[in-house]
């Protein structure tokens, strides 16, 4: 089936009856042009019925053209969806691709916002969000509009979409009804995109470096462990849009995370294996570089349990654009595909209203789910905490005590109704979380996407975030890892490691500014902290400094004053001084359906080794934690370069069997192209 098939058409406008309506439903899954054919011809057919039955409402003149038009009897029964929608859905189709784009906003003519801006609709009733319609506005009399011919295809590229080509359709003739729908609906859309450049609204938490710290006074490093993603596929989003991150949307430890190491699974009944090495660093030759890595037990996808599985999808008007909802529906499509008949989904969206689109229905209907997810449409402002009230409500009534229970929250994280305050959301979410259910979020959008609401979350919600720039990046999140994202093996997971003063004189962890804990809270099982899947890898680093090194970072540290009640010395124990050990890794962590933690220990020796000599996963590590520390111009990034970083990563680049360590390298050549220029 190709975009011509007037069947298409048919579906969009709600045409087609049983069966043959489940049949286009099942093809349109497996074809993003005709997913994209359909999302626009149903915009543009409910932006048309709107607009005409105000101009009715208000008896506007018209002219000739459209009343002919529409005194055509044969054009309305016969010829309308294969006439009107399929020419208008084409032609905006060429011009919205290019307008949306947001790698090409720039490049839209200078047209201001007037004064009264677009507004979008609410949704009608619960459970069934209306289309979005934006106020209309009177276009100029010629309306002026560049557009960069390479914009739909670099467009379709990134989000695996055929990019359209232009036809005799593209165009109308002056003064025709086709040319006035047009010129209306590209005005409101370079309405949109002009709002959305000059209102920019995206928000990213203040990154404070850790430090060095002295190991003598403080010997002991406690944070939570986190499989988080997002901040990788967010930066490569904007590397590939031609701009350099904003250093707070830089989290390196996301960056490492986000690629799998090589490390062995446990062999005994633990659900993960602690690795620990220690190697040269190679952005500063006199420390060392310790690496601990956490491998989860992998579990066959034949062997998984069954699945509780609630969609909480964001349907508000900043939805609209095609890398959000449209980008979200594909996602989702991927993950039902793999499904089957012991596993159940429930989709819950939300704008102004929240409501149950699809009750909790078996992975064996496909066709239902599908149809379900096909007939989402954006418009209105964002309930946020009512939707997720509602998607917890569903999953508790089906909850499977055993096997996976999880809410798929898919946002740009713009909550601006109801419950708004982070603060709280976060305790909404602390509440839900003690039902069971575990959370993953899928961020998307660009100019207003909340990456700070989002993040905290996913930490109280028992869960994991990702950040969808891509369809390929959703294949990798919700299939090619869909074991790791939906299957929690270990909840909170804790690391303390504690440094031998003796062999070491100060540390840094690299990274985990946001998951630092207490280092009372390491043995404090009501402290909540991050959870593995299964199959995941979870690796963190540390720059260390050896005792007697010239140079310790640490020593510019102001001194703490004399203490008056005790005393400031804290001289190195017999035990550290006779001891070769370098560091003690301990952790910490439940099962997934108990209270009280398990801990594992281990000891780890320096034997010197240099960074040249190290496994090709450091080196790999290393690259990417350089790099981050190069975006964020941080003062702890030592004498590496991005030549350097190429090189380590070139080294470290192993077997690569989904080129994702290719795709690193690469990301790393465009970064060097935007620095000089």
């Amino acid at each position: 089936m190709n975009i011509d098939d007037p069947r298409l058409t048919a579906f969009a406008l709600g045409e087609l009856d049983e069966p043959e309506r489940s049949t286009v439903a099942r093809v349109i899954t497996e074809s993003p042009e005709a997913q994209r054919f359909v999302d626009e011809t149903r915009e543009l057919a409910s932006a048309l019925k709107k607009e005409f039955a105000a101009e009715l409402k208000t008896e506007k003149p018209v002219s000739a053209n459209l009343i002919d038009i529409r005194d055509d009897p044969w054009l309305w029964s016969i010829a309308r969806p294969l006439a009107i929608a399929a020419v208008i859905a084409v032609c905006a189709l060429i011009t919205g691709v290019a307008i949306f784009s947001t790698q090409h906003q720039k490049e839209i003519a200078t047209a201001r916002l007037p004064a009264a801006h677009p507004v979008e609709a609410e949704v009608e009733s619960v459970g069934e969000p209306s289309s979005p319609v934006l106020a209309q506005t009177t276009p100029p009399a010629q309306p002026e509009f560049h557009e960069d011919a390479s914009a739909p295809a670099k467009w379709a590229r990134q989000f695996g979409i055929k990019a359209p080509s232009a036809g005799p359709l593209a165009k109308g003739k002056p003064g025709s009804s086709r040319s006035v729908d047009i010129a209306q609906q590209s005005y409101a859309r370079r309405d949109l995109a002009t709002y959305r450049q000059d209102f920019n609204t995206a928000a990213y938490d203040h990154i404070v470096e850790n430090p060095f710290l002295d190991a003598s006074s403080n010997p002991l490093s406690t944070f939570s462990i986190d499989v988080d993603t997002a901040s990788y596929s967010n930066i490569r989003r904007f590397i590939n849009e031609g701009s350099l991150p904003p250093k707070d949307a830089v989290r390196v430890e996301e960056m490492i995370n986000y690629f799998i190491y090589d490390y062995a699974q446990p062999t005994d009944e633990k659900p993960f294996a602690v690795h620990v090495d220690v190697a040269g660093c190679p952005w500063e030759v006199s420390h060392r570089l310790v690496r601990i890595g956490l491998k989860g037990k992998e579990i066959a996808t034949d062997k998984r349990g069954p699945s509780n599985l609630v969609f909480l999808l964001d349907v508000s008007g900043s939805m609209m654009p095609p890398e959000r909802l449209p980008l979200v529906k594909q996602a989702m499509r991927l993950l039902v595909e793999k499904l089957t008949e012991n596993d159940r989904v429930a989709i819950v969206v939300y704008a102004g209203a929240s409501g149950l689109a699809l009750p909790s229905t078996t992975g064996d209907h496909k066709e239902q789910i599908l149809e379900a997810l096909e007939n989402l449409q954006a418009g209105g402002s964002t309930n946020g905490a009512e939707g997720i009230q509602l998607a917890y409500k569903i999953a508790a009534a089906n909850f499977i005590k055993g096997g996976v229970n999880r809410v798929i929250l898919a946002s740009d994280g713009d909550f601006n109704v109801g419950v708004t305050s982070q603060g709280d959301l976060i305790r909404l979410i602390e509440e839900e979380a003690k039902s069971g259910v575990f959370l993953s979020v899928l961020g998307v959008g660009t100019d207003n996407l909340k990456d700070s609401t989002m993040q905290k979350l996913v930490d109280k919600g028992n869960g994991n975030y990702a950040y969808l720039d891509s369809l390929d990046e959703a294949r990798k999140a919700l299939v090619q890892q869909m074991n790791g994202t939906l299957m929690t093996i270990a909840k909170d997971v804790k690391i303390q490691v504690e440094f031998n003063p003796a062999r070491v004189a100060s540390y840094r962890l690299i990274g985990y500014e946001k998951r630092m804990l207490r280092k009372g809270d390491f043995n404090n099982d009501k402290v909540d902290a991050g959870e593995i899947g299964a199959g995941h890898t979870v690796t963190a680093l540390y720059e260390v400094v050896p005792v007697g090194t010239a140079n310790n970072p640490a020593t510019s540290v102001p001194p703490v004053d004399l203490l008056k009640y005790s005393s400031n010395d804290r001289s190195t124990s017999a035990r550290s001084t006779s001891s070769n050990e370098m560091l003690t890794v301990k952790l910490r962590y439940k099962k997934p359906d108990e209270d009280k933690s398990e801990s594992v220990e281990r000891a780890v020796t320096d034997t010197n080794e240099g960074f040249e000599s190290a496994p090709i996963d450091l080196k790999f590590a290393a690259a990417v934690a350089e790099f981050g520390m190069i975006l964020r111009d941080s003062e702890y990034k030592g004498n590496g370069t991005l030549d350097t970083v190429l090189e380590w990563a070139r080294e470290g680049k192993g077997n690569d069997a989904n080129g994702y360590r290719a795709g690193f390298i690469e990301l790393v050549r465009k970064t060097q192209a935007l620095k000089k220029s």
